[in-house]
């Protein structure tokens, strides 16, 4: 049987090492999330203050920092809860979350909107930030090389075959 299939590229001299765990995922997530969300909301920063000024731009930035400290919070449990205590990292993750919309209600409605706040670019840049921050934990997950099994025992100076 032939093939008319290019070989593709030759392989390096390189070694080929085991995959093992992904060390700090939340970190790396955290970190490219806020990456991507920070760029966003500059964005929607800029366009709103030429748009309509200084207060909307800063109603742009509050927005969508609120939800950047919202998700952060998440991904901070999950590294520090999780390495500690992996077989309950859900239920922190509920917990989180529970506390976190219920401290973010009381804090916004005890607050209450400041006079300069634009609604509309609150909103604008709030969802920006929701959407790129989401957009890069799901590419990071994805990218993200998770480790399913354990890996095979090899007995002292044998061979894994």
């Amino acid at each position: 049987m032939t093939s008319n299939a290019d070989s593709g590229r030759t392989s390096g001299s390189g070694s080929v090492g085991g995959s093992g765990p992904t060390t700090s995922l939340w970190l790396k997530l955290l970190a490219l999330s806020a990456a991507a969300a920070g760029t966003a909301l500059l964005l929607a920063g800029v366009a709103a203050l030429f748009l309509d000024g200084l207060e909307a731009a800063l109603s742009a930035l509050f927005g969508g920092v609120l939800v950047m400290v919202f998700f952060a919070i998440s991904l901070l449990v999950g590294h520090f809860g999780g390495r500690n205590h992996s077989s309950g990292a859900i239920g922190l993750f509920v917990a989180t979350y529970f506390i976190k919309v219920v401290g973010f209600a009381v804090v916004l409605f005890a607050v209450g909107a400041p006079a300069w706040l634009s609604g509309r670019w609150f909103l604008i840049g709030a969802v920006v930030t929701v959407v790129l921050w989401q957009a890069a934990e799901i590419y990071g997950f994805g990218k993200a090389r998770l480790q399913i099994y354990n890996d095979p025992e090899i007995p002292e100076g044998g061979t894994d075959a």
